[in-house]
């Protein structure tokens, strides 16, 4: 029985081996037959360029590059032909991670390392500190993004990631590994090396199509309706592969066989599966290939924005695509559907913690739909909070008459409205906390219908999640006394139960319009017009 096993070690050992012996692609000055230089500048060229009194327009960080070689007495730090090759075979290459070339001096840097042995002292004292320039965006990019997510959206209340790129540099220039040292920076969640494959499967395949027909805007159009647009519908269908039938120029049915094909394009795309074409569908219809590929795109910049380590247990819920997953130990467990916030009323992006859990909760109605809906209603039907099964309460806890309240006036602002539990009550038998800034939560609902929609951005920030009690019983598995008979007990009795979670799990709202099903990509609606804001960012400048 032992033969197997020594066979499977040597295998290993030889692939370790090889891996190890593996030999890098030529560098760029290898390619150029360029002499080897092992001390392109001095210490005192170095100086003096950063004593000279005039900015440098190439630099995209003069004062952290002017600092790093000050820390090292002005010392060149690219001397070695291993590093700039290494240096400059990711920037090379590093539109495989969504990124530029354009961006970290790709032409500069390819111009004046492919003539390393003719250029002159100047210009091999401004390569040196072109090459610092260089990593140090490079890392930073990588580590925490191109662009900074506070800046682009007021729902994204993720902590920015960190990094001393300065450190970094000093560390791989003394271990001699630049790739080692860009590797630790990069992202390795599994939907981002995902998402790479894709942009590599898309640039492969080619980002351009042949013919691209576009579906101008109006009217809904339903099922067995005519509209001087289906002709456009089938051709842009017959192009994305969903109609194979020959398209008739002189139809303007919108007949069955086009409503499967749109129904099918509807499924692949988290859009309601209904065949009405709407804005909606029709907007997705329209984006090209070119588009997508830009999709790919800002969904990396999304992920060097997430949290590193989301934790070794947690709940990460992707807002687009309407789905809640737990993930132990790197593999999920389980999944739900979800329903997230509207357009008007978005679910924010954030992390936190699991906290506790209620069993039938109180809805402590939130701001906007207190401003917004709750006293608006009260100013146009006096008998609104009844209806609505509501209470008031002020300041102090203090229950508050209605009728007492003069609803013209600021006052109702200052009071919190709040509906007891019950079958009518919209969070359900449970919620599921975890304290954050945004009062957002997991929650059941009695709307279970709401749930076979394939589009379910209809709640009002918080996220309804599909059995609710399952995922609760779940986060309290580890608590023997909470089992079925007990939770059972507690919902029949109707009183507000509050049961701390023990176990420590993570919450992620994150949001990415981009997925990879059995090594299949798919591209989800972007139910908040995100994408598109984000490219017009990230593109490279010209």
């Amino acid at each position: 029985m032992r033969a197997p096993v020594l066979i499977s070690c040597l295998f290993y050992l030889i692939l370790l081996s090889g891996c190890k012996n593996e030999k890098k692609a030529p560098g760029i000055e290898e390619r150029n037959e360029v002499e080897e230089i092992t001390s392109i500048t001095k210490p005192g060229r170095i100086e003096d360029f950063f004593d000279e009194d005039k900015a440098e327009p190439e630099l995209y960080n003069l004062s952290a590059v002017a600092s790093f070689y000050k820390e090292n007495d002005y010392s060149p730090v690219w001397n070695q032909r291993e590093l700039r090759e290494d240096l400059y075979r990711n920037i090379e290459n590093i539109e495989n991670e969504g990124l530029f070339f354009e961006d970290y001096h790709g032409d500069i840097l390819q111009e004046l390392l492919s003539s390393l042995d003719t250029n002159s002292k100047k210009e091999n004292t401004f390569l040196e500190i072109l090459l610092t320039d260089a990593f140090l965006k490079l890392s930073e990019d990588l580590a925490t993004g191109k662009l900074n997510p506070k800046d682009l959206y007021e729902i994204w209340g993720t902590p920015l990631n960190e990094i001393d790129s300065k450190e970094l540099l000093k560390k791989a220039i003394s271990e001699g590994d630049i790739q080692k040292a860009l590797d630790s920076v990069r992202p390795k969640h599994i939907v981002y090396h995902d998402l790479k494959k894709a942009l590599k499967k898309f640039k492969r395949a080619g980002i351009e199509e042949d013919s691209i027909t576009k579906i101008p805007d109006g009217k809904l159009i339903r099922p067995g309706e005519s509209d001087a647009r289906i002709e456009l519908v089938a051709k842009r269908l017959a192009e994305l592969g969903y109609f194979k039938e020959n398209v008739d120029s002189t139809n303007t049915n919108y007949n069955l066989k086009l409503q499967d094909a749109v129904k099918a394009f509807q499924q692949d795309h988290g859009l309601q599966v209904d065949a009405l074409l709407g804005s909606t569908t029709i907007k997705n219809l329209n984006l090209t290939r070119r588009d997508r590929y830009h999709q790919i795109l800002v969904n990396l910049e999304r992920w060097r924005w997430y949290p590193r380590d989301l934790g070794e247990h947690y709940i990460i819920i992707n807002i687009p695509h309407y789905k809640l997953s737990v993930v132990k130990n790197g593999d999920t467990i389980r999944s739900h559907r979800t329903m997230v916030g509207t357009q008007v009323r978005k679910t924010p992006v954030f992390s936190d913690e699991v906290g506790y859990i209620v069993y039938n909760p109180t809805w402590t109605i939130p701001p906007t739909i207190k401003k917004n809906d709750v006293i608006p209603g009260m100013r146009r039907d006096a008998n609104y909070l009844r209806k609505k099964g509501l209470r008031v309460f002020d300041s102090d806890g203090n229950l508050v008459d209605p009728s007492t309240v003069d609803w013209s006036s600021s006052k109702p602002l200052s009071y919190t409205y709040r509906q007891q539990p019950g079958a009518s009550n919209p969070l359900g038998v449970v919620k599921i906390i975890y304290p954050n800034e945004y009062m957002i939560y997991l929650h059941d609902t009695p709307s279970k219908d709401l749930f076979q929609k394939n589009a379910r951005a209809q709640s009002s920030g918080c996220v309804r999640v599909q059995d609710a009690l399952d995922l609760a019983k779940y986060l309290l598995s580890d608590q023997e006394k909470y089992d079925d008979e007990k939770i059972e007990e507690i919902i029949k009795s109707g009183k507000i139960t509050e049961i701390p979670v023990t176990q420590v799990v993570k919450v992620h709202h994150f949001y990415w319009t981009v997925i990879n099903e059995k090594d299949t990509t798919k591209f989800i609606d972007d139910i908040y017009n995100l994408d598109n804001k984000l490219w017009e960012q990230l593109k490279p400048a010209g």
